[in-house]
């Protein structure tokens, strides 16, 4: 009798911005839906990293979960791992602006995602005090879980595993249907099971632990992290429960539109048919583009010697450093006059500027400092590792 991962399917397609919820097939408002939201102990939203609509979603859903319950609330996330929270404390406590707090995080070596998806929600906590609990795993225990099976594992690495449940259907059903076509062996496969089942039982430990801690025992959390941890709840969802039986309602989106320029990669991936509803609140969404900051200088560059500035090894035809006179070979140590001590120091220097505004190079060539003057002007995107 039917779909039961959509039981009453809408008389007429869905449009941008329609939200449905699923257990009833009934279109909702935003504000019905979130009222019925922020109900709950914990609210999941499962994303689509690289889609703005995603990340505005969460940001609504956090912000009337304070209005609902003001100083009460908390924000989980799949994008931090556990020994990131002191960063995260400090930067909730106002003690690191945006820029100490992308060095100290590492954001771009962990998450390697454009920091505009997450600047608002994450601002929005800092202004608002809200706890940020960094929910995942370590990358080297991921490594080391999807490399080894867990019996095999090193004595410190069984020490820092979550209690692990790896008999779930739905989790494995989803994995072998990811690697479906692939020639990876069912070793590769088992790995990544295990893999996926780590990231998950760790985020639904780490929640768990906060809703039950001190700070977190009456507070309201919401969980932000990719679709397939959350869709059908055999994610983190079930796995929090396991430990801390509580209410809790989903939240998830469906691109049903491409308003971006570049077609988005897609994966060409058969789910399985599970037996059970994604989420208790489908929006249906475009696929957007996020609007693009800052400004390219147009070189690739690389750690200069002894962690001096940025060496560059190639320049652009036609770009803004070509035309500034920035030579290959050059050592760039100033933006500005701030040091560019690292990589991030000239990404985050040229995401404050705007095409027509201008800034001072300090360069060393063949042992000589100059001073090279660039107006920014628009420039096409180049898709290629180290060139800003």
């Amino acid at each position: 009798m039917g779909d039961p991962q959509n039981p009453y399917p809408l008389k007429a397609a869905p449009k941008v911005g329609d939200i449905m919820h699923l257990p009833t097939g009934v279109l909702v408002t935003p504000e019905q839906m979130l009222s019925i939201a922020t109900d709950a102990r914990v609210v999941y939203v499962g994303e689509t990293h690289d889609n703005p609509a995603s990340h505005r979603l969460e940001l609504d859903v956090l912000k009337a979960m304070e209005e609902r319950h003001p100083g009460k609330t908390a924000l989980g996330m799949e994008m931090f791992v556990r020994s990131q929270q002191p960063v995260l404390d400090r930067w909730v406590a106002g003690k690191l602006d945006e820029k100490a707090f992308l060095k100290e995080s590492h954001w771009f070596d962990n998450w390697k995602m454009d920091f505009g998806y997450y600047r608002d929600l994450l601002i929005y906590a800092k202004e608002h005090h809200i706890p940020v609990v960094a929910l995942n795993a370590e990358k080297d225990l991921a490594q080391a879980v999807g490399s080894t099976p867990l019996e095999e594992l090193s004595p410190e690495m069984k020490a820092r595993l979550p209690e692990m449940d790896l008999g779930d259907p739905y989790q494995r059903g989803m994995a072998e249907s990811i690697f479906a076509g692939h020639s990876h062996g069912k070793l590769v496969m088992d790995g990544f099971v295990r893999a996926q089942t780590l990231w998950d039982e760790t985020m639904a430990e780490s929640a768990a632990r906060f809703l039950a801690s001190p700070q977190g025992k009456d507070r309201h959390l919401v969980v932000i992290a990719g679709g397939n941890h959350v869709a059908h709840g055999f994610g983190i969802p079930r796995r929090v429960f396991r430990r801390i039986p509580t209410s809790y309602v989903t939240i998830g989106g469906n691109e049903i539109a491409i308003t971006r320029k570049e077609e988005p990669e897609i994966m060409d991936v058969d789910l399985p048919d599970y037996p059970n509803l994604s989420y208790d609140f489908l929006n249906f969404l475009a696929y957007e583009e996020l609007p693009e900051t800052g400004v390219r200088l147009g070189i690739a560059y690389e750690p200069g010697p002894d962690k001096r500035g940025m060496q560059v090894q190639s320049v652009l035809p036609d770009s803004n450093a070509e035309r500034a006179g920035v030579k290959e070979g050059d050592l760039l140590l100033t933006l500005d006059g701030e040091p560019l001590k690292e990589t991030i120091d000239l990404v985050y220097g040229l995401k404050q500027k705007k095409v027509g505004e201008k800034s001072t190079l300090g360069v060393e060539r063949d042992g000589k400092k100059l001073t090279l003057e660039v107006t920014f002007q628009k420039t096409e995107k180049v898709h290629q590792h180290g060139k800003p």
